[in-house]
């Protein structure tokens, strides 16, 4: 899910872990069959999409274009299931061994794409995540669904 915000910051046991100015707040779901190739095809078209008003106030900029910031922080209720009951199942996102390397991954792969550091949150840990949502503007980006 992004977010384009006009601030956003992670903290964790109180102690700041990630923040950034005007960009993109990332949360990032890492699903059992994700690959590398997802992280890749997620990161290209996160950076590459036109989010941003230009002079005009169309949105036609990109993050890297308008020098903004990406806060990148795992979320892995976004892999929820609701279908049954009212307890959500997480039986759809990937365990921890898988989805912290893809994690890692998909972070590398922004900061050598944007050509610049990656703020973020701590993988597996109870995180409080605080953002102003500029717009608002909320999309879902899944790296299954490529149409």
């Amino acid at each position: 899910m992004l977010q384009r915000v006009s601030a956003a910051r992670v903290t964790v046991d109180g102690q700041e872990t990630g923040a950034i100015g005007p960009g993109l707040l990332v949360l990032l779901g890492v699903a059992a069959e994700d690959t590398e190739e997802d992280a890749a095809w997620l990161v290209g078209r996160i950076l590459a999409l036109r989010l941003f008003p230009d002079d005009a106030g169309r949105m036609d900029r990109s993050v890297a274009e308008i020098g903004g910031g990406l806060l990148v922080v795992s979320q892995f209720t976004l892999l929820a299931s609701l279908r049954k009951g009212t307890r959500p199942s997480f039986h759809p996102a990937a365990r921890p061994e898988v989805a912290l390397p893809l994690y890692e991954r998909f972070c590398a792969l922004a900061e050598e794409q944007l050509g610049r550091p990656v703020a973020t949150g701590r993988f597996g840990a109870e995180m409080a995540v605080t953002s102003t949502n500029a717009g608002p503007v909320t999309l879902l980006l899944d790296s299954r669904r490529r149409d």
